[in-house]
C-alpha cells in the first residue's frame, strides 16, 4: 500500500467559481460561511458531449447583467448568463474559413469589460484567437426579445506559421499578447490593429544548443503598465519582457523539469503563479527571480489553469486530477478541494459573490430573551400563562384568592422589566405578609420553574 498523508482544509472564505471541463459541462463551486467554508458543488449546466469541450472561458463579472463567454471545440462560441447558466448568444468563433473546426480550435478568448449598456440591447465585445494565429474582434448585441450577432467583425493574422497556444488582454483593454510553438511573443494594438513589439529568441547556451521557441503560457505583469510580460514556456522556464527595455528577457530562471502550463500575476504587480505539468504550484518574486514558496500538496495531474481573487486571499487552480482547489495566498496552505470527476480545463472566479444566506439568517435566540419577550407578551395582554398555573399546586405556601392575583397582575402591566425582580426571591422564605404581597411577581428561569 502506498504511503498517504492527510491534509487537514481550515475551509476558505466565501467564494464562487465556475468550472470548465473535457465533456463541456460547467460547474458551479460555492463556499459559504454557513458550511464553515467547505466548497461544494451547487449547479451544474449543460449535457456531457465531448464535442463541446470547453476550450478558453472568460467572464465580465459586473453587479449588473453579468456575462460568461465560452469557447467549445465544436467551433462556437457561447454567451451564458454566469448567475442561472440561461445561454444568451451563440455564434461561430469565425476563423476557419475552410476545413473543419478542428482543424483550427481556438486557444484564446477574451469577453471586453467595457460594454455599452442600453435601454432594450446590451452591446458587447469579444476577441478570440485560433490555433493558427487568426484574430477576430466583433461587436453583439444582446436583445431582450431576439438572439442574434450583429456587426462586421475585424479579422487579422498574428503569425505566418506555427500554432498560437496562448493569448492574453492588458487590463485597459488596449493591448494584446500572443505566443506559441514556433511563434514568438508578441504584442498588438487592438484600437489600431498593428503589431507594436516582437520578442526575441535567447541566445544559445554554452554547448552550442539553440532553443526552440514554445511558449504556454503568458499574462501581463501589472494592472497599469503593459509593458511589462511573464511567460512560461515548454522548456520549463519562467521570462520577464520589458517592451521598454529590450527583446529579450529581462528575467529568466527555470521551475523543476516539466514544462509550465499557467501562470498569472499577483495583484501586487511583484508576484507570480506559476503551475507546471507535474502538478506543482509555487510563487515567485518576478523582480530577482527567487522562489518565495512552493504549495502545500500536489496535484496529481497538469495544473491547466490558475485563476486570482481580485479581491481576497485565495487562489483557485484546476488540472487533469479533476480537483479544484482553493488555496491562501499568504500562508500557501490549502483551503478547500473539490472532486469534479472531469478532467478540467480552466477556472474562473466570481468576484461579485456574496454570502446572503450567512447576512440574512436567522440567529438563533438565546434562552434568557426568549423567555423575557414570552413574559412581556402574557403583560400586556392581561392573559394568565396556563403554565405558571399548573405550577402553582407544588408550592402550598403561595396559596391566595384568584381576586389578589388579577389585582396585582393589573397593576403590574406596565413593569417593562419583570426580570430584574429575581433579587426578590430570596424572601419568599419569611413571614405570610411578604408572601402575599409579592404573588404578582412572576419569575422564569432556565430550568423552566415559575415563582411567584
Amino acid at each position: 500500500m502506498p504511503r498517504t498523508s492527510v491534509i487537514e482544509c481550515p475551509g476558505c472564505p466565501p467564494v464562487r467559481a465556475l468550472t470548465f471541463d473535457v465533456l463541456g459541462l460547467i460547474k458551479v463551486v460555492e463556499a459559504r460561511g454557513k458550511e464553515k467554508g467547505v466548497a461544494k458543488v451547487v449547479e451544474r449546466w449543460g449535457e456531457p458531449d465531448p464535442s463541446k469541450c470547453v476550450l478558453a472561458a472568460s467572464i465580465d463579472d459586473c453587479e449588473f447583467d453579468p456575462l460568461l463567454a465560452v469557447a467549445r471545440k465544436c467551433g462556437s462560441i457561447e454567451l451564458i448568463s454566469p448567475v442561472n447558466g440561461d445561454l444568451r448568444l451563440s455564434l461561430s468563433n469565425g476563423s476557419q474559413v475552410d476545413g473543419e473546426p478542428e482543424d483550427d480550435p481556438v486557444s484564446g478568448l477574451h469577453l471586453f469589460k467595457k460594454k455599452k449598456l442600453q435601454s432594450s440591447s446590451r452591446s458587447c465585445t469579444l476577441l478570440s484567437c485560433s490555433k493558427k494565429g487568426r484574430v477576430v474582434l466583433r461587436s453583439v448585441e444582446l436583445s431582450s426579445g431576439d438572439v442574434n450577432g450583429n456587426g462586421t467583425p475585424l479579422t487579422w493574422t498574428v503569425c505566418g506559421s506555427g500554432d498560437v497556444l496562448c493569448s492574453k488582454v492588458d487590463e485597459n483593454e488596449n493591448y494584446a499578447l500572443f505566443g506559441g510553438k514556433r511563434v514568438e511573443v508578441n504584442v498588438w494594438d487592438l484600437e489600431k490593429r498593428t503589431k507594436i513589439w516582437t520578442a526575441k529568441s535567447p541566445p544559445k547556451n554554452n554547448l552550442d544548443i539553440f532553443t526552440p521557441t514554445w511558449f504556454t503560457s503568458a499574462t501581463f505583469l501589472n494592472k497599469d503598465d503593459h509593458r511589462k510580460l511573464v511567460t512560461g514556456t515548454n522548456q520549463h522556464q519562467v521570462r520577464l519582457y520589458d517592451i521598454a527595455a529590450q527583446r529579450r528577457p529581462v528575467i529568466s530562471f527555470d521551475f523543476l523539469e516539466a514544462s509550465i502550463t499557467a501562470v498569472t500575476e499577483d495583484l501586487d504587480g511583484r508576484k507570480v503563479y506559476v503551475g507546471n505539468g507535474s502538478g506543482d504550484l509555487a510563487s515567485f518574486d518576478i523582480r530577482t527571480g527567487k522562489l518565495l514558496g512552493r504549495f502545500s500538496g500536489k496535484c496529481s495531474g497538469s495544473i491547466k489553469s490558475i485563476a486570482r481573487h481580485p479581491e481576497l486571499p485565495v487562489l483557485a487552480s484546476c488540472g487533469l486530477d479533476r480537483y479544484l482547489r482553493f488555496w491562501d495566498t499568504e500562508s500557501r496552505q490549502l483551503l478547500s478541494a473539490v472532486f469534479l470527476k472531469q478532467h478540467l480545463t480552466s477556472v474562473v472566479l466570481d468576484s461579485q459573490f456574496n454570502d446572503e444566506e450567512v447576512a440574512g439568517s436567522d440567529a438563533p435566540i438565546p434562552p434568557n430573551v426568549s423567555l423575557e419577550l414570552e413574559l412581556d407578551e402574557s403583560l400586556d395582554e392581561g392573559e394568565e400563562d396556563p403554565q405558571p398555573v399548573k405550577k402553582k399546586k407544588k408550592s402550598k405556601e403561595l396559596s391566595g384568592s384568584k381576586k389578589k392575583k388579577n389585582i396585582t397582575l393589573d397593576e403590574d402591566e406596565e413593569d417593562p422589566q419583570p426580570v430584574k425582580r429575581k433579587k426578590k426571591s430570596k424572601e419568599l422564605g419569611g413571614s405570610k405578609k411578604k408572601k402575599t404581597k409579592q404573588q404578582s411577581i412572576v419569575l422564569y428561569t432556565f430550568d423552566g420553574v415559575c415563582l411567584k
